[in-house]
């Protein structure tokens, strides 16, 4: 999970980038968030879909593929 801090600062160069514009180094900053940002993202919804099921109406297991073959990675580690 990403810090409070890195996440206020994240919105901080969002507002000043809107506002005045962005330093070189802000800019560099405000990336390297971004990235850090969007890694947490992508983790926790792998890890969101590694515990997912998916069941129809009728009571049958109609989990996608793709999720199942993660599922199966995820077991084998």
């Amino acid at each position: 999970m990403l810090s409070k801090e890195k996440l206020n600062r994240i919105n901080e160069l969002a507002r000043k980038s809107k506002s005045t514009g962005l330093t070189e180094e802000e800019a560099k900053e405000q990336k390297e968030l971004r990235e850090d940002y969007l890694k947490n993202v992508r983790s926790s919804f792998k890890n969101h879909m590694k515990s997912m099921t998916v069941i129809d109406p009728k009571g049958n297991d109609v989990t996608p593929k793709k999720v199942r073959e993660l599922q199966e990675r995820n077991r084998k580690h």
